[in-house]
């Protein structure tokens, strides 16, 4: 995939003022982002503070109810979730959701179904096999044998599937064992590296930040912080919520 750059332009991803209810009770409450092309964007915050919401509002899943999305420059907030995944979002949704009776090329494949078939395709799918190797070992086996790790990794090849301008991944390190969640990391930067902008929900606060472009600090439905990711790793307030340290200052008699 050819590399995209961040650059002076307006925001791929702009939010502003988003609300999003379940029935009477609400999830976010006057959310602003901004997504520059180019970026690795971290979204982090405990259980239960809106992460996943955010994120499928952002891909249609979850309905918008005031406010504004516009990617690209053009507002997509009535636009249905197929509609987004043409128009360039992919999500990696939490708990992989892979099809778990199909193969891992089927799921693949369906990765792709807006583009249809054809060489592109082909070519795509030998670029998401290079990426995982282990993918193509395993391209004919029933996906849902795979291990919690490969699966994540099938997840995402099939998020890349559909060629994604933005790709959203929500808590890609959830249950992995501390050796894979180091290599979902690294895969997760060489992405962003070969030109994918990335929006990434995770509540592993220090591994986010510390590959993150920029980032904002989610709670209760509310963006109560954004900065850089080296920003907000070394601010009191994370130290302290998110990555289990003490405030040094407060320490001090």
């Amino acid at each position: 995939m050819n590399a995209i750059h961040a650059t002076d332009a307006g925001p791929l991803l702009s939010v502003r003022g988003l609300h999003s209810h379940y029935g009477a009770v609400s999830a976010l409450r006057d959310v602003d982002i901004e997504v520059r092309a180019g970026e690795l964007v971290a979204l982090v915050g405990a259980n239960g503070a809106g992460k996943t919401t955010l994120l499928n509002t952002l891909s249609g899943v979850q309905p918008a109810s005031a406010g504004s999305i516009h990617f690209d420059g053009v507002d997509i907030s009535r636009l249905k979730a197929q509609k987004r995944v043409a128009s360039g979002i992919a999500q990696v949704p939490e708990g992989r959701q892979i099809f778990g009776p199909m193969s891992v090329a089927d799921n693949l494949a369906l990765g792709a179904y807006t583009r249809g078939t054809g060489a592109a395709v082909d070519k795509d799918i030998a670029w998401v096999y290079e990426l995982f190797p282990m993918l193509a070992e395993k391209r004919r086996q029933v996906a849902g044998m795979l291990s919690g790790g490969q699966q994540q990794m099938l997840a995402i090849g099939r998020a890349l599937m559909a060629r994604p301008r933005l790709l959203l991944l929500d808590e890609p390190s959830m249950g992995l064992a501390p050796l894979l969640i180091a290599e979902i990391f690294e895969i997760i930067r060489k992405l962003n590296a070969d030109g994918i902008t990335i929006l990434l929900v995770e509540q592993n606060a220090s591994a986010a930040l510390a590959i993150a472009d920029h980032g904002f600090v989610l709670e209760t439905g509310e963006i109560k912080l954004t900065g850089t990711g080296k920003t907000l790793i070394d601010h009191p307030d994370v130290k302290r919520a998110y990555l289990g340290m003490a405030d040094d200052a407060a320490d001090t008699p």
